[in-house]
C-alpha cells in the first residue's frame, strides 16, 4: 500500500498546516483526524475563513444570540467572540502536536486586524490582548506584513510570543 505523501512530508522535517477552520469541522473530528492520519501540524484562521464557515453552517447561531442577548451588538465583537471559541478548541486538539515538538508547530493562528497594519504600537497591543484572551499557549498571532508590522512581529517574537506574518495586496 503506498504511504500517505502527507505523512512522508512529516518525515522530511515538513510541518503540514490547514487553511481552515470550522466548528462544524472541529465538532466532527475532522481536525482531530487530520492530526492522526495525515501527520497535520497545525492550523491557519482568518476573517474570510470564518465568514464562510460562520455563513454556511447553523452551528454558530446559538452562540451568535447569547452574544447578542448579553449585549454585544458590535459586529466586531460577536466575531471575535465566534472566532476565539473556535481558536481555542482547535489549540486544544492541537495541543498534543504541540507537547510532542514541545512547541515548535501545534499552533493555531489568529489574525490581528489588517486595520492595524500601520500601527506598531496598536498590532503589538491587540496581538496580545488575543493571546491572553484566548489563553491557549498553542495560539499563534498573526500580523500583516508591512514595514510597521514587521517591527511588531519582531518585537512580539523577542517577548517571547509566537507571531507570524502574512502578505497584504499592494
Amino acid at each position: 500500500m503506498r504511504k500517505n505523501p502527507l505523512l512522508i512530508l512529516a518525515e522530511r522535517g515538513q510541518s503540514v498546516w490547514l487553511d481552515f477552520l470550522s466548528r462544524q469541522f472541529l465538532r466532527r473530528g475532522g481536525l482531530e483526524r487530520l492530526i492522526k492520519e495525515d501527520g497535520l501540524a497545525g492550523v491557519t484562521s482568518n476573517p474570510a475563513i470564518f465568514e464562510k464557515a460562520i455563513g454556511q453552517s447553523a452551528a454558530y447561531d446559538e452562540q451568535i444570540e447569547r452574544v447578542i442577548a448579553g449585549g454585544t451588538v458590535s459586529v466586531t465583537e460577536i466575531y471575535e467572540e465566534l472566532a476565539i471559541t473556535d481558536i481555542r478548541d482547535a489549540a486544544d486538539t492541537l495541543r498534543r502536536v504541540y507537547d510532542v515538538k514541545d512547541g515548535a508547530d501545534g499552533f493555531v493562528s489568529l489574525e490581528v486586524s489588517p486595520y492595524l497594519a500601520n500601527d506598531t504600537e496598536g498590532t503589538i497591543a491587540e496581538a496580545h490582548r488575543l493571546w491572553r484572551t484566548v489563553g491557549r499557549r498553542a495560539c499563534r498571532r498573526s500580523a500583516p506584513s508591512s514595514a510597521r508590522a514587521s517591527t511588531s512581529i519582531l518585537r512580539c517574537c523577542f517577548r517571547s510570543r509566537s507571531m507570524s506574518r502574512w502578505r497584504t495586496p499592494i
